[in-house]
């Protein structure tokens, strides 16, 4: 039978799978036992179950305009618990961190009095809302929800990418690969010790309740959408229903006697807490943008006055911001009198004397970023830029330093993917997510792992073309299990779901009156091809 790692490469990234020199590494030597014992046949057969899954729930995001089930590789990431003990504190820190940073920000601005970062750097921020300071959330939390993407680099270290505390997206994959992989590998769930992901909405939960206003003992939770036609819809419905709340658009809320009401077919009903998956300058059309429809007015007014609380808090995004980034270890460092567990990727801010003479004599060897972009948007790879794009981006920079950063190539780690009929290294990234209910800052064991599926592409972002793989953080014991024997059989055989991942499975009422919002085309994948000199 051919082995579905026959030939597979080596290359200049780390692998997380393989060891070159002595093999499989330790924590992944079961599954790499059970993927080599099935035929290629058999490993496509269990892929495109997973496809005909994906389709049947409705897993799907938006690609340049289109509907498409959301790519999920057969093959799993896999963290032992010892890698994951160190990732999770260190997601922790940081996000305690950019909870005291935005507190600070909206407030009395202390690290700005104290030269820890510049004055300018936060009043120049796109994401920066003056409409949001002197609002104090009632338990303190702005960041109630965060995204903190993590790579491996080249010797196999782990460091933070970037910072999302605005609206992240991508827990639903998280919950819903794992559904799907535990009916596709019953036999691995069986033998491995894997930390479930299923307490994910009950945690969310919890937090948005602990965020109630004070003098509420039954507060009352929504989930707002921007509409059926955003591209994380499928996101929004599935955490309002796992956790049981209310799913509702602008259109069903309502401000009257300084609160926030919901229309039902009952008549008002108060709400006491907002988990709004809608950016803040569509949130309330009064403080922010008057031709929005997406919101609701008066929501910063009931905000202010205490009666309502926003999940996450308008104004983060200047956390998100890439320059301010750059400034997160010497925040660590101010805030919490701590070192950073996990390092930034090296930056170079264009502000700073010199540095952008050397970026611009670099350009081509450099990945330049725009400091308010996300999903992979804007960012130009030096070494795959035509001349053309060269030139047009060293404009850009000399017109505008501070809305740009620059880091070196970072060559992801890769994990093996099923490419046609065998399996080979794809880069990668890791998202995990951190709940913060006040108290404690809980991270989701494993996170969203996503992988750029041409080969050789570094931009893993699924609105670039990217797909995900199931996250699996071992626990203390796993490796102690006997060796897994995978037998090949029918794609189609009913297996038993090791792991439940909707707690609470009564759904709710359809909504029916869906806010009409226009698809906004994204860009196509950029794949792998050598620059010309320019």
């Amino acid at each position: 039978m051919e082995d579905v790692f026959d030939d597979y490469p080596a290359g200049a990234a780390w692998d997380e799978m393989f060891d070159h020199t002595t093999g499989p590494r330790p924590a992944y030597k079961q599954v790499h036992a059970a993927l080599s014992g099935l035929s290629s046949a058999d490993l496509r057969a269990r892929a495109d179950t997973l496809t005909r899954s994906y389709l049947a729930q409705g897993v799907t995001f938006d690609f340049a305009g289109e509907e498409r089930p959301f790519p999920l590789d057969v093959a799993p990431r896999v963290l032992s618990g010892e890698e994951w003990d160190r990732v999770a504190p260190g997601v922790a820190q940081r996000v305690r961190a950019l909870e005291a940073f935005l507190a600070d920000v909206y407030g009395p601005q202390k690290a700005v009095a104290d030269g820890v970062v510049p004055r300018h750097l936060i009043v120049s921020s796109t994401h920066f809302h003056r409409a949001a300071r002197g609002i104090q959330p009632p338990n303190g939390v702005r960041v109630h929800v965060s995204g903190i993407d993590v790579i491996r680099d080249e010797v196999g270290h782990f460091r933070v990418l970037e910072d999302n505390v605005r609206v992240p997206s991508g827990v639903s994959y998280v919950l819903s690969n794992r559904r799907a992989m535990a009916q596709t590998f019953p036999e691995l769930f069986a033998a491995l010790r894997i930390r479930p992901v299923h307490e994910y909405p009950r945690r969310l939960l919890a937090a948005l309740v602990a965020a109630a206003p004070p003098g509420v003992d039954d507060p009352t939770v929504v989930v707002l959408t921007p509409g059926v036609f955003n591209s994380a819809y499928f996101e929004h419905s599935l955490l309002a229903r796992s956790m049981g709340v209310e799913l509702v658009e602008g259109r069903d809320l309502f401000c009257a006697s300084g609160r926030v009401w919901m229309r039902t077919t009952q008549g008002r009903r108060r709400v006491d807490v907002i988990y709004r998956r809608v950016d803040d300058e569509y949130l309330d059309p009064v403080a922010f943008r008057s031709d929005s429809l997406l919101g609701s007015p008066g929501l910063m007014t009931c905000a202010r006055a205490g009666t309502v609380t926003i999940a996450n808090a308008v104004g983060n995004g200047v956390a998100d911001d890439k320059l301010v980034y750059t400034y997160v270890p010497d925040l660590i460092r101010y805030y919490l009198s701590e070192e950073p567990l996990l390092d930034n990727v090296d930056t170079w801010r264009l502000e700073d004397p010199g540095a952008l003479e050397e970026v611009l004599d670099r350009l081509d060897e450099l990945v330049v970023k725009p400091v308010d972009g996300s999903g992979g948007k804007g960012l130009v790879v030096g070494p795959r830029a035509s001349c053309a794009e060269l030139d047009a981006l060293r404009a850009r920079l000399v017109e505008d330093p501070r809305g740009w950063v620059a880091q070196p190539v970072v060559q992801l780690s890769t994990v093996p993917t099923l490419i046609g009929d065998s399996l080979r290294p794809r880069h990668v990234d890791l998202r995990p997510f951190a709940v913060n209910d006040g108290e404690s800052i809980w991270v989701l064991p494993g996170g969203l792992t996503r992988v750029a599926l041409p080969e050789g592409e570094l931009v893993v972002n699924s609105s670039q073309g990217g797909g995900s793989k199931d996250t699996w953080v071992l626990g203390s014991s796993a490796h102690r299990r006997p060796p897994v024997v995978v037998a090949e059989r029918p794609a189609s055989v009913p297996q038993t779901t090791a792991e439940n991942t909707d707690p609470n499975p009564n759904g709710l009422r359809v909504q029916v009156r869906q806010q009409q919002q226009a698809r906004r085309a994204s860009g196509t994948p950029t794949t792998a091809q050598e620059a010309p000199t320019c």
